[in-house]
């Protein structure tokens, strides 16, 4: 009877271990699950918030666009990367400092001003707002809940809140165009290569986007005449005449005493960098570029 009992006991005991091993967070090589399973990131992470939020902290009651300029200037000349959320074919919440793309650029500076604001700036404050501008509803629930269309990122935001489209009040004309890119280029996404029921989400996430009866934009001739009214630090977003997209790029305006441009993780010059042509030049340059979506961050 007592062997049976230690055996219990030891039992148990495993079990215990084995959760609280599957559970805890677990460092190897650099690299940092946390406790859910749905979030990773690294040590390096954890300190770059860290510098960051004593870097803060003097102007947590500055204005909004001022905060914003501040956490995107201290990560100028970060690496740029792409697909930096493509890690396996599990969603889980990705977080990288390190490096950004330009849509995780964005995010990412949104949700550490949002946390330097709240009442308690810590490093799981800043994973739920992540989360929340990320994944529709703030909801993380598989591939097909992270908001892959700009178009559908900036509506969903707009409803949460934390966004207001100006776009249509600067003079923004309406673009009706199919959004359906990402089901009819499947095998450019290797969650959708294989995978017909993902598939089938996803057609009916641009279904949603569709029936919105489109959105609207600033052509990119009437940038210059507008570049006055365009606010310090809000979100642009680059249209495309790419068949099925709605945006190829995106990063935030700057106004640099009587110019015009913005600050973006640029693949073209590998980092983060406040772009020596002006928004209206920037534009210019690209063929595939009919104009910008202007977004203000309240």
């Amino acid at each position: 009877m007592i062997r049976m009992k230690r055996l219990i006991v030891l039992l148990f005991l495993v079990g215990m271990l084995m959760i609280f091993s599957s559970v805890a967070m677990v460092e190897t090589t650099g690299v940092m699950t946390a406790s859910s399973r749905e979030k990773v990131y690294t040590s390096e992470d954890r300190q770059i918030f860290d510098r960051y939020i004593a870097y803060i902290a003097p102007w947590r009651l500055a204005s909004t666009d001022s905060l914003l300029e501040k956490t995107a200037l201290f990560f100028r000349d970060t690496p740029y990367v792409s697909h930096t959320l493509e890690i396996d074919n599990d969603e889980r919440l990705v977080v990288n400092l390190r490096q950004f793309d330009c849509t995780t650029f964005v995010e990412s500076v949104i949700a550490l001003v949002r946390t330097a604001c709240s009442i308690n700036p810590d490093f799981d404050s800043f994973l739920n707002e992540l989360q929340y501008i990320r994944y529709r509803g703030g909801n993380l629930q598989g591939y097909a809940s992270r908001l892959h269309y700009t178009t559908d990122w900036l509506y969903d935001n707009e409803k949460k809140g934390l966004l207001k489209n100006i776009s249509a009040g600067l003079g923004g004309i309406l673009e009706e165009k199919t959004i359906d890119f990402m089901t009819t280029h499947r095998d450019a996404y290797k969650q959708l290569k294989s995978d017909d029921a993902l598939l089938k989400e996803m057609e009916l996430c641009e279904n949603r986007v569709n029936e919105r009866g489109g959105f609207y934009y600033l052509p990119k001739e009437s940038i210059a005449d507008k570049k006055d009214l365009i606010p310090h630090f809000s979100v642009i977003a680059f249209t495309t005449t790419l068949k099925g997209l709605d945006v190829t790029h995106m990063g935030f305006s700057f106004q640099d005493r009587d110019k015009l441009t913005f600050i973006h993780a640029s693949s073209r010059q590998g980092k983060v960098v406040i772009d020596q042509k002006s928004l209206h030049d920037y534009c210019g340059g690209q063929s595939s570029c009919t104009g910008i979506i202007v977004v203000k961050c309240i």
